[in-house]
């Protein structure tokens, strides 16, 4: 007797020919449905439909996409940078995304550029994504689009309308006034700030956490001093503090940035810790072994990730309910050896010690 469609007899993956005798209709028609042609039947098309589905047709990922309206794919917007920051947040969407089931696109954009952004979105809709992700975007204000599937904004407030806007911060003002309460807590008087550049939101989030931390103990705020997250940035910067002897901590917001600062300290004879502390931001492993070692608050890719995924997901799949509570970002400090007390603190511990 001859084996029936999807039989265990045959370990080789059904074909279209497959779908085709389930279904009843010939080859053509199984083509037709699959890519979407016209002069098929409402009939024929749930009988392909359903025969596809059935078979685990390597296609049925269309197959359902043309049953249900979605595509199952989700969009992401990246800034156009391989900075370990922004390329570590994607990594961990790509992972995210995968794992909920769905397919990622990823169109990169200029920082700073309204017509980048807008015209990356567009590009995603033009390809047919459920749900898109602007990841960490610099762009103040509205671009001016309107978006009719749910938007996850990462990092930064809306940009642009969507069919319904999901957002999700990174945990940057906790970590950085974390990293300056760590450098308050050994001693030092004041911390002064290395920021990134001024139009990043991931900037200004940095900036909050460092004044909160200066305003709730009382401290003295420093001039605010401005890189561009590059290690060459930090060097110049250094260089310019490295003459004022009453800096002896460092908050920089970028671990690149921090040591640069530090290359520039020790170039014109001031000691890391000893003489100035320097605390880092981002996490980068790389940096426990330089020397000294490098004090840094590691930012919660992974976390983010996830929830901000979740969230979206939850958008895109159950449109007309409540979005759930978002958890909250875990907050590490990862102490090494760039940070000490102040060199009066240093002083006097010495003097008792004698």
């Amino acid at each position: 007797m001859a084996p029936t469609v999807g039989s265990s007899e045959s370990s080789s993956a059904p074909r279209s020919a497959d779908v085709a005798r389930l279904a009843g209709v010939s080859r053509k028609t199984v083509s037709r449905v699959l890519n979407d042609e016209p002069y098929v039947s409402d009939a024929a098309r749930r009988k392909v439909l359903a025969a596809a589905e059935e078979l685990g047709y390597r296609l049925n990922q269309a197959a359902r996409t043309l049953a249900s309206g979605r595509t199952g794919s989700i969009g992401v917007v990246a800034l156009g940078t391989a900075g370990y920051g922004t390329a570590s947040l994607l990594v961990h969407i790509e992972r995210t995304v995968r794992e909920a089931g769905y397919a990622l696109r990823v169109v990169n954009t200029p920082d700073g550029d309204p017509a980048g952004i807008a015209g990356a979105v567009e590009s995603l809709l033009e390809q047919g994504v459920d749900g898109v992700v602007v990841s960490e975007p610099v762009v103040e204000g509205d671009v001016g689009l309107r978006v009719d599937v749910p938007v996850l904004f990462l990092g930064a407030p809306p940009a642009f309308t969507a069919a319904r806007t999901v957002t999700m911060g990174v945990g940057a003002h906790a970590l950085a006034r974390a990293a300056t309460e760590h450098l308050l807590d050994l001693g030092h008087a004041t911390v002064h700030h290395l920021a990134g550049p001024r139009r990043w939101y991931a900037t200004k989030d940095r900036i909050e956490g460092w004044r909160a931390a200066l305003a709730a103990r009382g401290a003295y705020e420093p001039p605010l001093l401005n890189g561009d997250w590059s290690a060459a940035s930090g060097h110049a910067v250094g260089r310019a503090l490295a003459s004022d002897r009453s800096v002896t901590a460092v908050f920089a917001a970028g671990d690149e940035m921090a040591i640069g600062l530090i290359h520039a300290l020790r170039e014109a004879g001031r000691h890391v810790p000893e003489d100035v502390s320097v605390v880092g931001f981002d996490g980068n492993p790389v940096f426990a072994y330089v020397s000294p070692p490098l004090t840094t608050v590691r930012q919660p890719f992974e976390a983010a990730a996830r929830e901000g995924i979740r969230l979206l997901v939850h958008a895109m799949e159950k449109p007309d309910t409540d979005l759930p509570q978002a958890s909250d970002l875990p907050v590490e400090l990862v102490v090494r050896g760039s940070t000490a007390p102040p060199p009066s603190h240093q002083d006097k511990t010495d003097r008792r010690t004698v």
